[in-house]
């Protein structure tokens, strides 16, 4: 398939890549020309406007990938809409609000123009060599990029959800769980940290991702960031959030779900921005390790 990628940070530039490796044409744009250029290192070419981008052959049926900040969707569905025609294809994979895809979904379809919503875990490594992905909208526009899908995700990680909105749906509710995993990995050790044992983190996660009941990702995201730093030292305890605690607590409260280990995740991050603990440093290493999310250096 022919792919208009919108959108190369460490997610687009690594789903850009999976898919040259399973024969995917890609054309690349991104604002920020220092991107285009780093992009371009890689054999993809990119364009410097989206003009050019949206340039078509007669017979050509726009799919264009969004991997672009939930903030910056709709300025780009704006930006693109006067380029498209009916039966075109957006497909948003970014971590945007389902409630907002709805909408997208309905004022696109109004105008004949496709929008499919999808949820991409597995981070940059994920996106390089298979993630995985969970996919929302109507059924026969699914299936024609399922091909796609499929090249991109790793073996039985791709699945179609349902309706438009519920690709993004699901990946707020993974992620309210990463939240919970990786707040309950943090805090134990943080115990083991305050222990009168000397320990060595780096051989204990290595030892843990190997046969507990624990092993896991997330264990090894650990594992590589104590190897690389074995007390992070180097970082603060500070943990930023994508805000897809907040949205999953927030449909909580309306169906009167109750999640209190996630919801007190989601305030151990609020409440990191004060405190340095070495719990915390440890839930920011794994973000750094498994998506390149920002930590800050001490």
């Amino acid at each position: 398939m022919k792919i208009k990628l919108i959108g190369l940070g460490k997610m687009g530039t690594n789903i850009a890549l999976n898919l040259k490796d399973h024969g995917h044409q890609v054309i690349g744009y991104d604002v920020n020309e220092k991107a285009r250029a780093e992009f371009e290192t890689f054999g993809i070419p990119t364009v410097s406007n989206l003009s050019d981008l949206l340039r078509r052959d007669a017979a050509e049926r726009h799919i264009l990938l969004l991997f672009v900040p939930n903030q910056k969707v709709d300025t780009v569905i704006e930006q693109i809409i006067p380029h498209l025609l009916p039966k075109d294809i957006i497909v948003d994979a970014g971590n945007s609000n389902f409630n907002v895809s709805i909408k997208r979904f309905h004022l696109l379809k109004g105008k004949g123009i496709h929008f499919i919503d999808v949820g991409t875990s597995g981070g940059t490594y994920g996106a390089r060599h298979g993630a995985c992905l969970m996919v929302g909208g109507e059924k026969e526009v699914v299936d024609f990029l399922e091909p796609l899908f499929l090249d991109l995700s790793v073996k039985d990680g791709y699945s179609y959800v349902g309706k438009p909105g519920s690709g993004h749906f699901v990946k707020m509710v993974h992620n309210g769980i990463e939240y919970g995993m990786m707040q309950a990995i943090g805090e134990g050790f943080d115990l083991l940290e305050a222990s009168p044992f000397e320990l060595d983190y780096e051989k204990i996660a290595k030892m843990w991702n190997h046969g507990s009941i624990i092993e896991s990702a997330l264990i090894g995201y650990i594992h590589s960031a104590f190897a690389k730093d074995p007390k992070l030292s180097e970082i603060q305890g500070k943990i930023d959030d994508s805000g897809e605690g907040m949205w999953m607590i927030e449909e909580a409260l309306k169906y009167k779900v109750s999640l209190p280990v996630i919801t007190q995740s989601l305030y151990a991050r609020y409440k990191s921005r004060d405190e340095d603990l070495f719990g915390e440093k440890v839930v920011a290493a794994m973000r750094k390790e498994f998506g390149g999310h920002a930590v800050y250096k001490k």
